[in-house]
């Protein structure tokens, strides 16, 4: 896995993230006409990372952290997501992968990092817009507030269901890959998009980062 400083390991390709969702927009959206005008909203100050959330089980207790299983669809209630997974590795430049800007509903799990529910932290792509302008599977991420709920249907045949505790946009040439990416020693989960001011002749200037803790297992 190679890192954008050279490096090799996992930690250096997760501050490839930011700029490979804003090329993989930008590159398609290139020549594609005017920006809608409606832009996707943006997180407010007061839904920025705080305290996580407790846990949420009836007898107290984090819900113990799940075996490997490839998540297979994402639900996000609050922003009426509810999409399939797909798979998303590296390219053949050792950048991260982003999912197919030409389905609009259709998510990523990067695969170099843990699945959804196993210790860790686990990170799901999507892009905002499409290559038309149209909106795209994780266009109102950015409207996500604390306590939303996160499920992601596993292949195994369980739902690890995540609490958000965080919602901001981030600059691009500033992505703190560390904060955002660094296991914390639980289950967790990143949901991630463009976001922030767009220019035509630069894309999006940052991501937009939504930061769950799993609550309970079903």
């Amino acid at each position: 896995m190679r890192a954008a400083d050279g490096t090799s390991g996992r930690r250096g390709a997760w501050g490839v993230v930011a700029v490979v969702l804003l090329v993989g927009v930008h590159l398609v959206r290139g020549g594609a006409g005017e920006w809608p005008a409606d832009s996707p909203p943006q997180p407010l100050a007061a839904a920025a990372p705080g305290r996580a959330p407790g846990a949420t089980a009836a007898n107290g207790a984090a819900p113990a952290p799940l075996p490997a299983s490839q998540p297979v669809r994402v639900r996000v209630p609050g922003v009426r997501v509810d999409a399939p997974v797909t798979r998303v590795g590296l390219d053949a430049e050792g950048w991260i992968e982003a999912p197919s800007p030409y389905d609009r509903n259709l998510a990523g799990w990067f695969t170099g990092a843990v699945s959804p529910g196993e210790r860790g932290t686990a990170v799901v792509v999507g892009h905002v817009d499409t290559p038309g302008g149209g909106r795209a599977v994780f266009y109102r991420l950015g409207a996500l507030a604390r306590g939303a709920r996160v499920e992601i249907a596993r292949a195994d045949g369980r739902t690890a269901v995540f609490t958000v505790y965080g919602t901001e946009v981030v600059p691009k040439d500033r992505f703190p890959a560390a904060r955002v990416y660094g296991s914390t020693g639980r289950p967790e989960l990143r949901l991630i998009t463009c976001g922030g001011p767009y220019a035509r002749d630069g894309g999006y200037t940052g991501n937009v980062v939504v930061s769950a803790r799993l609550t309970e297992v079903r």
